[in-house]
């Protein structure tokens, strides 16, 4: 069994990259990617010890991006980097998304202040670490009694529809997965279930679209995803000829429910040659 998606505290889990390769190896998985949003901290703190255990470290990150067209969503896209580590060009761009993301992190700092909410970005930045985002905002408002918990956090402050919420620039999905390849890496769709289209066409187009950009893969094995959905993606990967992904999406405390390896109460199994034949697609 292995898990192509898990999060480290260098982006918004809460094991050290040493911490979640020792539960990798407690748990005897055969192999372990560390996808951290925007950042190779993670996997780069990771590598020593992973090897010191003999596990299988995959190089992996998770990116957001806006797919393009009639309807413009959020699209995650993970990067494998399977044969070679990411080119210089390639970290290169992610410190200009990283950039971007604290560009956001000023600006929800000015909006919270101005509604009365006295807290400072260089304590989010705290706790946030290599990347600082919402999760780590909603922690802090939670701390200082602006919010009874996270879900109040991003209700109030911080989701898409709340009163001091800030748009973070991001890359189209076309630029992000041409980036991936052209650093080297493997570009798969992540959790196609969170898009939550349910329009079946709406969905196969987007898919399409995103093919025809070069997509290499789908994650049809998620936390997220029902039977239903696996077997919907199944199809709709041997339909555009798309490579099979599938991690647990781990984050530790952060998502309490989600267990390494296996996801929401063993929804998760991902056997090694899901791997090998990632490796072969390249």
């Amino acid at each position: 069994m292995i898990d192509l998606h898990t999060h480290t505290n260098e982006s918004d889990g809460s094991y050290t990259p040493a911490e979640l390769i020792d539960h990798a190896v407690a748990l005897k998985l055969e192999a372990l990617a560390i996808s951290d949003h925007d950042t190779f901290a993670g996997y780069d703190r990771a590598i020593r010890p992973a090897a010191d255990a003999g596990l299988d470290l995959v190089c992996a990150i998770e990116l957001g991006a806006r797919s393009t067209g009639a309807t413009r969503r959020t699209v995650h896209l993970l990067g494998y980097f399977l044969h070679k580590p990411p080119s210089a060009e390639f970290r290169a761009w992610l410190d200009e998304l990283l950039a971007n993301r604290r560009n956001r992190n000023l600006r929800l700092i000015d909006k919270l202040q101005s509604m009365g909410v006295e807290i400072a970005l260089s304590d989010v930045e705290g706790i946030g670490r290599t990347l600082t985002g919402r999760p780590h905002f909603a922690k802090i408002l939670v701390s200082t009694g602006y919010a009874a918990n996270s879900e109040e956090a991003f209700r109030k402050y911080l989701g898409e529809s709340a009163s001091a919420f800030v748009e973070r620039q991001q890359p189209d999905a076309s630029i992000g997965i041409q980036q991936i390849l052209a650093g080297g890496g493997l570009p798969v769709l992540a959790h196609p279930g969170r898009l939550n289209i349910r329009d079946p066409e709406i969905e196969q187009h987007l898919i399409a679209d995103l093919k025809d950009a070069g997509l290499k893969g789908i994650e049809v094995f998620h936390s997220d995803h029902q039977r239903s959905d696996i077997e919907r993606y199944d199809r709709l990967a041997k339909k555009y000829a798309l490579a099979v992904s599938g991690g647990s999406d781990f984050h530790g405390d952060a998502k309490p429910r989600i267990s390494l390896g296996t996801g929401v109460d063993g929804n998760v199994s991902v056997p090694k040659s899901i791997l090998e034949k990632l490796r072969q697609v390249q």
